[in-house]
This record gives structure tokens, sequence and C-alpha cells, in this order.
């Protein structure tokens, strides 16, 4: 009989494993881990050089899952991404060449760089994790995670992605600058080798897949899934907001609370799972008014002050 791996004990082995590469990241190591369960996709948006290629690829090593890097610029075709149909002269027929997006962990670094055209090559394959080439139909490996970057700050050359491509995401995470501490012991710990090179695995997608469809069963009472709509409704309903949470990005609040319940250790979801999501899964969801950045505020204070706001059920 096979022993399935709970989610408390997978994200302790996964988190330990990634600690030995990337320092003092345990919030965004824990919440790449929801997407992952939530077989949803991240957007890490912060400036180079903070260790955003060494995450995913440390991620993907952790749970054996196959890798590629797609760099995004202006003359990327969406068959580079997708792949294409060639006519193979030796066998005298047309042959599919699968593109990077067939791997298990996708990561498309500054994918803002990319036109539109190229950008919106994935939005199948995020949202039905299939591509579709010259009418054929072709799913994708399973579990398939999308992770982006972007530079927040280099403005010049790029084109922000649109609202329909940042639905697709589930989380926007912020990776940050490490402590003086922690920046110390990266340059002793990278000093003589590479961590990364000696990474291992410590589970397998058969695990990962597994344990995508046990966090659909933690239980959400009748309160807090009410907590979770208001929140939502809210984001429609504030003055400083143009465009509001979409029914997807409810979900998102919902699948991502449950799997933040089942790597803590439980069963069922209590409303400070669904606080500490709200900035990582409503915040790039949100389009504010011009007036209100004229203001000097930003996504990421509105949601703040939609979540102070909204009295969070009392749940035993």
């Amino acid at each position: 009989m096979v022993t399935i791996m709970q989610p408390a004990q997978f994200a302790r082995q996964l988190q330990e494993n990634i600690a030995s590469v990337i320092i003092g990241k345990e919030k965004a190591v824990e919440l790449m881990l929801v997407a992952l369960l939530c077989e949803g996709h991240i957007l890490l948006e912060d400036v180079p050089g903070i260790g955003k290629t060494t995450l995913a690829k440390a991620l993907a090593r952790s749970i054996d899952c196959s890798f590629a890097r797609i760099q995004f610029t202006p003359d990327l075709l969406p068959s580079d991404v997708t792949g294409i149909n060639y006519f193979n002269q030796k066998a005298q027929e047309f042959q599919f060449r699968p593109g990077p997006v067939f791997r298990q962990i996708l990561l498309g670094d500054e994918i803002n760089r990319a036109t539109p055209r190229t950008q919106a090559s994935l939005l199948e394959a995020m949202g039905e994790k299939q591509v579709t080439i010259d009418g054929e139909t072709m799913l994708l490996p399973n579990p398939f995670l999308v992770i982006a970057t972007q530079n927040p700050i280099e403005l010049e050359g790029t084109f922000p992605l649109p609202e329909a491509q940042l639905d697709r995401f589930l989380l926007q995470i912020g990776v940050g600058y490490p402590t003086v501490e922690e920046e110390e012991e990266i340059l002793l710990r990278y000093e003589q080798k590479d961590p990364l090179a000696a990474l291992r695995s410590v589970t397998d997608a058969v695990t990962v897949t597994a344990l995508q469809q046990q966090v659909r069963t933690v239980h959400i009472n009748a309160d807090v899934r009410r907590y979770i709509l208001t929140l939502v409704r809210h984001t429609r309903d504030h003055q400083a907001v143009q465009l509001g949470v979409s029914p997807r990005g409810t979900l998102a609040l919902y699948r991502a609370s449950q799997a933040l319940a089942a790597l803590r250790g439980r069963d069922y979801v209590i409303p400070s799972d669904v606080k500490q999501l709200c900035p990582a899964v409503l915040t790039h969801r949100i389009h504010i008014s011009a007036q209100t950045r004229l203001r000097g505020r930003n996504t990421a204070q509105i949601v703040q002050e939609i979540v102070e706001s909204t009295p969070a059920p009392v749940v035993s």
C-alpha cells in the first residue's frame, strides 16, 4: 500500500530543501507551494538579481519535474513558446517540434518584454492546460506551473500585461531584498560552489498531483466562504477601484485558502488564512482609477484597506 504524503510534511520537506539554496524567503516559498497545490500560476514581480530564477529552478528540482526557461524579448514569436510543425525532409512528412511550454515548470523571464501576441500564446496553456496548433489540441503535462517574472521599475521597451493575462496568475509574489545577515550567509554559501548544482529532489510529480486533489477536500464553512465573497465584493464597490476582482479571482482566493490551510496542517480554513492571502491573490487583479494614482495611492494599499475594514468572522 502506497502512503500518501501529508501536505504539511510536503511543505516542510520542500521548504527545508529549497532553504539550502534560497536564504530567508520562507513566505515566498510557502506562497509558491500554495500555487503549486492549487494548480495555479505565479507572477514574480521584483528587481533583478534577487534570486527569482534560482527560486524557480530550486522548486523544479525539489519536486523532480521537467523545467524550461524562456527569455522573453520583443522578437520572440508564439511558435518559440508553443512549438511548430515542420517538414522533415528525411521522413518526407510534417512533424511537431514541441516548444518549452511542454515542460512541467515553465519560467517566463521578463514576460512583459514580449509583444502582446507572444504573451497571448500562454493564455490557453495557463487557463486550460493545453495548446492548440494548426487546429490540433495537445494536453500539457501534469503538474503544470508557469512562473513569470517582470521588473516593476524598468518600463522602457516593455508591454504591460493586460488584465486578461494578469487574472490568470493565481498569485503575485514579491521576493524582496535580503537582510544584512541573510546576504552575508549568501556570500558564505556561494563562496566555493553553487548549492543549486547539488540540490536533490525530495518528492515527485505523482505526489504533487495526489496532493492537488487532496487540498480540494479542505473544509471551508459558510461564514468563511461569505467572508471571501464579501472581500471580493468590496473590491468592486470601492470608490477608488475602476475594475474589481473577477469571479476567477474569487475562486483563486477560495482555492488558495484551502491549500494554505493544508500546508499548515489543518483540514479546515480559518479567516486568517484568507487575510494573509489577500495581498498576493487580489492586488494584481484590481485596476484603480487615475485619480487614485495621482493621489499617491496604489493597489496594495487599497487591498489592505479593504481587508482591515471588513470584519472577519469568529469561528470555533
